[in-house]
């Protein structure tokens, strides 16, 4: 056997390693790319369809010594005093 034979076959099977099949960390930044997407789409879908479907939150009712103090700072007298 010569050298450049040798040479030439190593050559062909380095090339087509390379030829064959998809890079690995392709394949995993691809999947979580996918996954992240999906995520980030599906809660926008959700969030949406929430505002449409969902009655508004209501306020907590405000206690009357909160409203009496108020009052206080803005000057006015609460009624009855």
């Amino acid at each position: 056997m010569d050298k450049d034979s040798t040479f030439d076959r190593l050559d062909d099977a380095i090339k087509d390693a390379e030829v064959k099949g998809f890079n690995p960390g392709l394949i995993v930044l691809l999947l979580v790319a996918g996954i992240l997407l999906a995520f980030l789409v599906g809660n926008y879908i959700l969030y949406s369809y929430a505002q449409k479907t969902l009655p508004p939150r209501k306020k907590k009712p405000v206690s009357k010594k909160k409203l009496k103090r108020e009052r206080l700072k803005q000057g006015v007298s609460a009624p009855g005093e």
